[in-house]
């Protein structure tokens, strides 16, 4: 048992600007630390860093508040679309589905992948992969997601994106899902899950199912959220994880890599671990819905505010 480290865990639910009212607050709160409290007793227990993250994932996925498997946003033509990654940072193996409908758990469909010649898969190949592992027909449509469409339709689709945090009533800003998992055998894992940013054009594609905004190897993991196209610029996960493989901090790495979108007025956060156990987490938006567990207790930063562009746990 010696030779055992203490796990540690991070997850998101998205990012973007002020949640509207304490009730939008601890809501989320609330939502996150028993996510965290759920995920991180599989990693006391013995549990693979994999499998606790499939697990986040799955639960942040289930969660309608996040835009992730129920809650998804809908594209412009009224229709789900969810893509999701698993990076196995041991393996240095990635996998995901892009713009999948119709499934509860499109993580699943990423943990499949794992093994497979072929290892992610687009529209066509994600509905012929959930035919063959016959998991059963499922609509992620929310009645709030239904209705917010509807007003954005009367509108004629002019907003670039839809609200992608539901708190009550109220909309807010941009997500995804993502999970970063350190566990007892130093294995390192991340999943990332998104319903997409909603209204947009059929067959767009996210950062989610990508390196850019899941990765992970035997040195530290990225998962991150915000607007996709500004991730894909910035390949900012890989970036962060790169850093660290050649010698930066985790911190040095996240400072230098958000440094650099807020240079570029990208707009974006990520949540990161490293090999170490530390946890490091940045954004470039004015909030990051993210919450963590640093093996003493669990923390968030949902009302981080100061001028700082990255914090720790």
């Amino acid at each position: 048992m010696s030779n055992q480290i203490e796990p540690k865990l991070i997850i998101h639910g998205g990012a973007g600007s002020s949640l509207k009212g304490k009730g939008g607050l601890e809501s989320v709160r609330q939502s996150l630390h028993e996510i965290v409290t759920e995920v991180y007793q599989l990693l006391i227990e013995g549990k693979s860093a994999t499998e606790a993250v499939i697990r986040g994932c799955q639960l942040l996925e289930d969660n309608p508040r996040f835009n992730a498997g129920t809650g998804s946003v809908l594209q412009s033509d009224g229709q789900i679309r969810m893509s999701a990654s698993l990076m196995d940072g041991e393996k240095q193996r990635f996998s995901g589905v892009i713009n999948v409908s119709r499934v509860k758990n499109p993580i699943n469909l990423a943990q499949n992948l794992q093994n497979q010649e072929d290892r992610i898969l687009s529209d066509y190949g994600s509905a012929e992969l959930l035919r063959e592992l016959n998991l059963p027909i499922y609509d992620p449509l929310t009645d709030l997601r239904l209705h917010e469409w509807i007003e954005e339709r009367k509108e004629n689709f002019t907003r670039k994106m839809a609200g992608v945090v539901a708190e009550n009533n109220d909309n807010a800003k941009r997500g995804t899902i993502g999970v970063v998992a350190l566990d007892k055998q130093g294995r390192i894992s991340v999943g990332t899950s998104t319903g997409g940013k909603g209204l947009e054009r059929i067959g767009r594609v996210s950062d989610s199912a990508m390196p850019a905004g899941n990765y992970a190897n035997s040195q530290a993991g990225v998962s991150c959220t915000g607007i996709g196209e500004d991730i894909i610029d910035e390949c900012l996960a890989a970036k962060v994880v790169i850093r660290v493989t050649d010698g930066l901090s985790l911190a040095e790495a996240m400072e230098k890599s958000i440094q650099e979108a807020l240079t570029n007025q990208r707009d974006l956060g990520a949540i990161a671990l490293d090999y170490n156990g530390s946890i490091a987490w940045g954004k470039t938006s004015e909030v990051l819905l993210a919450a963590y567990h640093n093996g003493k207790n669990i923390g968030d930063c949902l009302e981080w505010d100061d001028d700082k562009l990255i914090g720790n746990g």
